[in-house]
């Protein structure tokens, strides 16, 4: 999380000098923050060799040009996220009707060198509409998809049988106390399997699992830890 340029380049730091195995910084865009993603993914070509900024989609007028083209050009950034996004709550920043298909098209037009991916929200609606997303994410010219973490080995085999071919960054992430759980359960309308605890020891044991499964697949596999200890979790998953 980008929350500042000293607070991620420590950040940075800390998975640089003590984990083994992480080659992309994924960055996401919230727009309490100061920095914006590509301005962090800026930052983490410091300490890493590709970075992939989050594009939200209700940020972009299509009527305009990209407004972030040139900070990526400058950056040598060739890879994006392209997400839906979700509007500010006091409406402060100006938000656009944009779809995610309407965004990757745009980047196929303005900067075809970079190489757009998309989101994939498993607890969205059913499995059928999510895919018929997806299908409609790969024509308009993804070229890959993140998903929202998943909590349970089960849903994400199904996923990746139904997605066998594609390329796609399997998302897990630690939750470490009943509040964030709620905010789960509230806000992305996830329900966590039968023994879940809201522990590191649980998130970094599943976050394992997760982890054997895509090299079992020879798949990827992201870590978005938010709220932890960083420095302890990546080490408990990656070690």
């Amino acid at each position: 999380m980008p929350r500042s340029q000293e607070g991620l380049r420590e950040d940075l730091k800390i998975v640089k000098d003590n984990v083994q195995g992480v080659d992309i910084i994924n960055v996401p865009d919230l727009l309490r923050l100061d920095i914006r993603s590509w301005e962090g993914s800026a930052i983490a070509q410091d300490f890493f060799p590709t970075s992939i900024p989050h594009i939200r989609a209700i940020d972009v007028d299509l009527s305009q040009p990209l407004t972030m083209c040139s900070a990526l050009r400058n950056s040598n950034i060739t890879e994006v996220l392209v997400i839906e996004g979700d509007p500010p709550q006091d409406m402060s920043h100006k938000v656009y009707p944009t779809v995610t298909t309407d965004v990757i098209q745009k980047f196929h037009q303005e900067m075809p060198e970079v190489k757009v991916y998309a989101g994939i929200d498993q607890y969205r609606g059913s499995m059928r509409q999510e895919m018929y997303r997806i299908q409609r994410k790969l024509q308009a010219g993804a070229v890959g998809f993140f998903t929202q973490p998943f909590f349970d080995l089960r849903l994400l085999e199904i996923y990746a049988d139904m997605l066998e071919g594609q390329n796609v960054y399997w998302g897990v992430s630690p939750v470490m106390s009943e509040r964030s759980q709620s905010y789960w359960e509230m806000k992305n309308n996830v329900i966590f399997p039968k023994g879940f605890e809201p522990t590191l020891d649980w998130s970094i044991e599943f976050s394992r699992e997760v982890l054997k499964f895509a090299r079992d697949r020879d798949a990827n596999l992201y870590l978005m830890p938010i709220k932890s200890n960083l420095d302890a979790y990546l080490k408990g998953v990656l070690s």
